[in-house]
């Protein structure tokens, strides 16, 4: 008897364990698309952050295609790849390639203020993980006209404020080159001095997340040097 009532509860879990994972594998299946959607979603959503345009869930995707009507694919000399959705490339996968196997996306946007903006996407690491966003720059290639970062596990309150406007803001206006030297921006500990055009201050109790951000903007960028360099107004 008792070797029937262990074989009995060993089939019953067996026969739990089967159906759960089948309803979590159907569930996961049947969310797939709207989880996808939602990604498609929140990068849009960032990249009109990037020029000063807020939206919302509902609003997102008519104003992305409002203000952002153009994207393409660059190789590492600046030359555009033809067949490639820029929208689909997958940056950190691009990272691990070398970087003339890379694709570099490149988002062209006009705000209502009429300028012509490049939207640029960047992605690093931080203290606990990965961080990213998007750069824009304004027709002269070199000066920042709007940022945004965000993150998957920065300390609330210290590498977190990356993602707020406070930090952000301090970017505007800033210069990635002197003449035609690729100098990026760097972020300071103790502060950038006033005036300072390549320079923002360093988030407060945040020195690694800074220092990995600063590093993020100068790997990144620099791939698009080649490009920048001949498309400056």
């Amino acid at each position: 008897m008792k070797e029937f009532s262990n074989r009995y509860i060993f089939i019953f879990s067996a026969m739990m364990v089967i159906a759960v994972a089948t309803l979590l594998s159907l569930a996961a299946t049947l969310l797939q698309p709207r989880q996808q959607k939602n990604l498609e979603i929140e990068k849009k959503k960032s990249m009109l952050e990037s020029i000063g345009i807020p939206s919302t869930h509902e609003t997102t995707e008519v104003l992305y295609d409002k203000y952002i009507k153009e994207s393409f694919v660059l190789n590492s000399n600046g030359d555009v790849v033809d067949g490639v959705d820029a929208f689909k490339v997958v940056l950190n996968v691009e990272q691990k390639k070398l970087l003339e196997q890379q694709y570099l996306p490149v988002f062209n946007a006009t705000p209502d203020d009429g300028e012509k903006i490049i939207i640029l996407p960047v992605e690093g690491k931080g203290l606990w993980g990965p961080i990213y966003g998007y750069i824009s720059l304004e027709s002269d290639m070199n000066t920042i006209y709007g940022v945004t970062f965000d993150h998957k596990g920065e300390t609330p309150g210290l590498g977190a404020e990356i993602n707020t406007t406070p930090f952000e803001s301090m970017f505007n206006g800033k210069k990635l080159y002197e003449t035609d030297k690729f100098v990026s921006i760097g972020v300071l500990k103790g502060g950038a001095k006033s005036g300072d055009s390549h320079n923002v201050d360093a988030i407060s109790g945040g020195t690694i997340t800074s220092k990995g951000l600063e590093k993020m903007l100068l790997d990144c960028i620099v791939k698009y040097n080649d490009y920048l360099l001949k498309n400056r107004n």
